[in-house]
């Protein structure tokens, strides 16, 4: 009975130490996400205004004659 109560006590802080590893993970993995995702929006943000001066650039073209 105590060799099974040992295996289990094992098990169980075996079981602790993956959950604190895998909290650490996660929150870590939740930190790039949300920089990643900030990132992207400022790219998104750039090609917007880069489209935009593209645009008015075109517009102040000449324009051609067959």
């Amino acid at each position: 009975m105590q060799a099974e109560l040992d295996t289990l006590e094992s098990k169980l802080a075996q079981l602790v130490q993956l959950t604190q590893r895998l909290r650490v993970e996660n929150h870590q993995l939740r930190q790039e996400l949300a920089h990643a995702l900030s990132q992207g929006r400022q790219y998104h943000d750039k090609i917007d205004s880069a489209k935009v001066r593209l645009e008015r650039l075109l517009a102040q073209l000449p324009e051609e004659e067959a």
